[in-house]
């Protein structure tokens, strides 16, 4: 890819470097892992979105038939689903028209609710209302980027307005259901006013091992944190993307995306308020999530299959059926905090240290 005057970012010891690409230099150099300094060949060209998703077959699954049959059932099923969605049940798709029928969206919709509850410490209690508002937003966020049909598959939305900074993840079994909420966990997002520092890109970002994931190696910069988070934790990866910058002049620029663990020790407690340099950061625990159950690995599972030379996926894995690959960033915007995502000063002293000592991505 040729680049026109852009300034790239490269990771180093938990900050991020820029190097400045002349008009004919092409992007592809290797740079350096953010906590150990190793040589790392990064993919040249970017592979997210913030544009349109191309479409593809893997985008239709579960799409269901056509006929007027499927859609009158389709319409009395949606009149019933205005009294299920108010205990959380999103309109249940007519019997025929899909692959799912009840009994397979109420397994689907609680196979990881409990694994959600169980194995993530940072979770946040999402009102019905604001769940179903969300489902509407991801919903538009997909139509934009070409893919209004998807279905089959979990899908991972962000909130990047600095009042909420939050988590979403999200399922459905056709594409005339609507999106249900699995979970949500606080995450922190691009702090913008601070060199070097990008506020989140919007847009539906594929998850593809074009941008091979990593894992951290849990080593400390000179400030006592771990960028990455405890080694092993995933870094997942979205190539390189246009991001507005956040200092000087109003300008966009080219950035590593990712989404990752941060300091579980030390940074934690900053979870629910901006203070990334760009990246999405998350809880440990949701990060352990995620790779345990493939969450997001349905295009890295077909690699797998395919070469069985995926060495970033763990052998004790146990992935879900309908594994996604969308990581999807949106602004509500929300003029105040919503009572459902607690403020991170609540942590007091916790927080004042984390501030204080925030060096990491």
């Amino acid at each position: 890819m040729v680049v026109a005057n852009a300034w790239v970012v490269f990771g180093r010891r938990g900050e991020m470097d820029t190097a400045k690409i002349g008009a004919e230099k092409a992007v592809g150099s290797g740079t350096l892992d953010i906590e150990s300094e190793s040589p790392r060949t990064v993919p040249a060209e970017p592979h997210g979105v913030g544009m349109p998703v191309m479409r593809s077959s893997t985008h239709q699954a579960g799409m269901p038939g056509s006929g007027t049959r499927c859609r009158l059932a389709v319409r009395r099923m949606r009149r019933l689903s205005v009294s299920l969605a108010a205990v959380g049940m999103m309109n249940i798709a007519a019997p025929g028209c899909a692959r799912a029928n009840v009994a397979d969206l109420l397994a689907h919709s609680s196979e990881l609710q409990g694994a959600f509850a169980q194995e993530v410490d940072r979770r946040l209690d999402v009102p019905a209302t604001a769940q179903r508002s969300y489902a509407e937003r991801l919903q538009r966020a997909l139509a934009a980027a070409k893919v209004p049909d998807l279905a089959n598959q979990y899908v991972v939305a962000v909130d990047r307005n600095p009042n909420v900074q939050a988590l979403f993840l999200f399922w459905r079994g056709n594409a005339h259901q609507h999106w249900q909420m699995v979970g949500a966990s606080p995450v922190s997002t691009g702090m913008p006013g601070k060199f070097e520092h990008f506020i989140t890109p919007l847009g539906v970002f594929l998850h593809t091992p074009e941008n091979m994931d990593y894992r951290a190696e849990g080593t400390k910069n000179e400030n006592g944190i771990r960028g990455y988070g405890a080694k092993g934790m995933r870094v997942y990866d979205f190539g390189w993307q246009q991001a507005r910058r956040g200092w000087g002049k109003p300008a966009s620029s080219a950035m590593r995306f990712q989404m990752h663990a941060t300091d579980p020790d030390r940074l934690e407690f900053l979870l629910g308020e901006r203070h990334s340099k760009g990246c999405v950061r998350i809880p440990a625990t949701l990060n352990a999530f995620l790779d345990r159950h493939g969450v997001l690995d349905a295009e890295y599972e077909k690699r797998q299959k395919e070469t069985q030379s995926v060495a970033v996926l763990h052998g004790d894995r146990k992935p879900v059926k309908d594994a996604g690959r969308y990581l999807v960033v949106l602004d509500s915007g929300a003029e105040q905090r919503p009572s459902w995502s607690p403020d991170p000063k609540r942590h007091g002293d916790k927080y004042k240290d984390a501030v204080a000592n925030d060096t990491a991505d």
